[in-house]
């Protein structure tokens, strides 16, 4: 069976309110991605950017997934108008990963950071 490797910061997270997307997937581990992305906060989940001016190392996990499962994913994150699946920079993973990008306008003064959720 095919599985995509996703990089998960925000909602969907070990603990997080909708974890229960990924309940029956391959867990493969916490991850860190190389410093060119930013997390920006957009009420209740983070939305992840690609900053290479000012990248951060943001810290997630990797998932393994099923097509159905994807599929699912894809619709609940708003693919391709909220969010876009693309690949991204891993550190120590030499897979293909991808990552639900945040494919809009950042709320002026959004809070900001590596990590979900953020520091109080």
């Amino acid at each position: 069976m095919n599985k995509t490797i996703l990089f998960i910061y925000g909602s969907l997270k070990r603990g997080q309110k909708s974890h229960h997307f990924l309940a029956d997937q391959e867990f493969r581990g916490e991850a860190t991605t190389m410093p060119l992305y930013r997390l920006h906060g957009l009420g209740w989940h983070p939305g992840m950017v690609l900053d290479q001016d000012a990248g951060l190392d943001v810290q997630g996990e990797l998932w393994a997934v099923d097509d159905a499962t994807l599929a699912k994913l894809d619709e609940y994150e708003g693919v391709p108008s909220w969010f876009v699946r693309e690949d991204v920079a891993v550190r120590d993973c030499f897979e293909t990963v991808q990552a639900y990008l945040f494919n809009g306008s950042v709320p002026e003064g959004a809070p900001t950071g590596g990590s979900w959720p953020f520091p109080q």
